[in-house]
């Protein structure tokens, strides 16, 4: 918890705490306070740390939050945008390679696990096409 703490106080040190306290809509002092992890008489809100994390973009007390709980903070690349009528072509490819998976697992009755692999592949291609659709979609 105290490595959270002193994260969530270097996300606010280090991005000018007297800019984002003004961005915040709070105090300078306050936040300086309620960010300070030896300050017992204050504390973050989870309203606060939102909004440190939102106008920062300093990710560290994400990062530290997620390790203490055995996870990765890993960034979301955007993948690059296709013509409509392309990206439509792709995911139709890809859901016509998953239904031809689960068919072909479906055909004995029983679902192996080198079948079950084959379905999670093939349900990841669908959603990185879903993904440059959705991306398609915002330039078009």
């Amino acid at each position: 918890m105290d490595e959270f703490l002193r994260a969530c106080q270097s996300a606010v040190l280090d991005n000018e705490a007297k800019v984002l306290a003004g961005q915040m809509g709070v105090p300078h002092v306050s936040l300086l306070q309620r960010a300070n992890p030896d300050n017992d008489a204050h504390h973050l809100t989870i309203e606060h740390l939102f909004g440190i994390l939102l106008h920062t973009h300093d990710m560290r007390p994400l990062m530290v939050l997620a390790n203490e709980f055995g996870f990765d903070l890993v960034a979301k690349t955007a993948p690059a945008p296709k013509a409509l009528t392309t990206s439509l072509i792709s995911l139709g490819k890809e859901v016509a390679d998953l239904t031809i998976a689960v068919h072909v697992a479906l055909d004995d009755s029983h679902v192996s696990p080198l079948e079950k692999a084959a379905i999670r592949k093939e349900l990841g291609h669908v959603r990185q096409s879903l993904d440059v659709m959705e991306a398609s979609v915002k330039v078009a």
